[in-house]
């Protein structure tokens, strides 16, 4: 298998270290949709990272596309996604957060780094900052009462999302004021498919 994409983006970072978990060997080549675009429509011609190449050919994208059939190549002991339905929900419940403020984190940035400053959109900062905000208050409050060292997809992408708010949008994330969600990402970061895969 293939992974093309940046380290950058919480979504190719929440698929390395999902791979390094589930044990499946991989690919990881370092394509970004803006700097080597040509490149990577040659390998995808949507150039949506993260991308993966099976060993067939097929080509998958979108995270949560693609973790779904890693989830389901998984064997028991491997699995990142609880099946009873109550841990599910639960867990189900965190990962929205956290990709929540992955977007949210996300279209700040592009808001900042791709539209000239003069057309910045005052209100519609206000309101992805606030729904971003109100992601990791509510993540916040889950890991205070549901934090474990059992690492699962909600768990690791809370922490990868935690990591590229804190790189990219710290101004308006104060990592004070969220201190559940700062001690399990700092918590997270020191284990070894974390740092095999660390955030550009």
């Amino acid at each position: 298998m293939k992974l093309i994409g940046m380290l950058d983006s919480p979504y190719v970072r929440r698929v390395a270290i999902s791979l390094e978990l589930y044990g499946i060997d991989f690919v990881h080549e370092s394509l970004s949709v803006f700097r080597t675009f040509d490149e990577f429509a040659q390998v995808n011609p949507v150039v949506k990272a993260p991308t993966l190449v099976l060993d067939d050919g097929t080509v998958l994208m979108d995270s949560n596309l693609i973790l779904d059939y890693l989830e389901a190549l998984a064997p028991a002991g491997k699995k990142l996604l609880p099946e009873q339905p109550t841990a599910l929900a639960r867990d189900l419940h965190a990962l929205g957060l956290a990709l929540a403020a992955c977007e949210k984190s996300v279209q700040i940035v592009y808001e900042h780094n791709l539209r000239p400053a003069e057309k910045l959109h005052a209100p519609w900062l206000e309101r992805i900052s606030g729904q971003l905000l109100a992601a990791y208050s509510l993540l916040d409050k889950h890991l205070a009462d549901n934090d474990s060292e059992a690492l699962t997809q909600a768990s690791l992408t809370a922490a990868v999302a935690w990591s590229f708010s804190q790189l990219t949008v710290a101004s308006v994330v104060k990592a004070e004021a969220f201190p559940h969600v700062r001690r399990h990402a700092e918590r997270l970061e020191q284990h070894p498919a974390f740092k095999q895969y660390p955030i550009e």
